[in-house]
């Protein structure tokens, strides 16, 4: 049997859409043979204390030599100095969903740290394994990875029955990622103020610990701009739970200033909802021509255009679900996704 171990910081039933990928990806790898083990290195990471990385470097290298092991990137780019130690023993794959130097806010040195101790890691992987081509060319360009050691990996996607929404009297709105600066709810709620006086209802599920600070600035904008009736802090949500919020919206929205693919639009499609994001980072690769709008990150003014155009117009909105119905149905499956995996781990194996 094929044995790999994977390295993530923290407990895998975390529900962000990084470890929803490495948890699937885990799952479909023991139905084909693989025997997967997983491994909690911490979750402190990326910004691990000296202590905490030697503890994370003990697991690993406690492992069996010559062992495969899979370190998910919100560790692996930090751990420079044990990436240079495993490689000698152990065949190390990189899974990065997002390079740590390109999350937003980040000070200029603690980006900089984070873009040279990631270039550096990655120099001693057999393999690098990330889920979008937009990310692929990133490493390539910002990271000096050799494209033939690079596979591009989609996330997946369960098959979902759609329905024909029937408009209410206000629009319901979903977001759904962390309330961290990247995910731009800033720029969200302010687009949303310019058309407060249309009927709209904003429901954002997300994990509001990941920035504490950011969830407090979101919530007195909220405040101050008068719109704590209309916007719901859902806060984390089983995928029970956040299947009915997909299935009582009528439109997703998404101010991203950066994604390395964007699950949460790709679900979106999947549910038949029509789409509004930015252009930024993998999001367009997510979203297929005609279920969606996209503007520029930042441009509240544009954002909130788009909002008004389909608040008050339905038929717009109809069409639109109807071109996210049509593209669910070429989505990539979770056992696709599996497979493909697995062939970029045999080519190490």
């Amino acid at each position: 049997m094929r044995q790999v171990t994977f390295a993530v910081p923290g407990d895998l039933a975390n529900p962000t859409g990084g470890y929803v990928y490495d948890r699937r990806i885990v799952a479909e790898l023991r139905k084909l043979g693989w025997q997967g083990e997983v491994l909690d290195i911490g979750a402190s990471f990326p910004r691990a204390s000296a202590r905490e990385q030697a503890m994370a470097r003990q697991q690993l290298s406690a492992l069996p030599a010559g062992r495969l092991i899979v370190i998910d990137g919100l560790a692996f780019g930090a751990m420079a100095e044990t990436a240079e130690i495993l490689h000698r023993t152990h065949r190390l794959v990189a899974l990065v969903h997002h390079p740590l130097a390109l999350e937003n806010g980040l000070p200029d040195h603690e980006a900089a740290q984070f873009r040279a101790s990631e270039r550096t890691a990655l120099s001693f992987t057999r393999r690098v394994v990330t889920t979008s081509a937009t990310t692929a060319r990133l490493l390539t360009q910002l990271f000096a990875v050799p494209q033939e050691k690079i596979s591009v990996v989609l996330p997946g996607n369960d098959p979902i029955p759609t329905r024909l929404r029937i408009g209410g009297d206000v629009v319901n709105l979903l977001a759904v990622g962390s309330i961290v600066p990247r995910k731009g709810y800033d720029v969200l709620i302010a687009a949303l103020a310019e058309i407060s006086g249309l009927p709209w209802q904003l429901v954002i599920a997300g994990d509001p610990g990941r920035s504490p600070a950011t969830a407090t600035a979101l919530t007195d904008q909220v405040a101050a701009l008068r719109l704590e009736d209309r916007v719901v802090f859902a806060g984390v949500v089983s995928e029970a739970r956040l299947s009915r919020l997909y299935a009582d919206s009528d439109v997703f929205v998404l101010a991203s200033r950066y994604e390395g693919y964007g699950m949460a639009f790709a679900e979106a499609i999947a549910h038949g909802l029509p789409v509004i994001g930015t252009t930024a980072g993998a999001i367009p690769e997510a979203v297929p021509t005609g279920a969606g709008v996209l503007v520029a990150p930042d441009d509240a003014r544009a954002l909130s255009a788009v909002l008004r155009r389909l608040i008050e117009d339905a038929p717009e909105r109809t069409r639109l679900a109807a071109c996210a119905r049509a593209s669910a149905a070429q989505l990539p499956t979770w056992s696709e996704a599996g497979r493909q995996f697995s062939q970029a781990l045999d080519a190490v194996a």
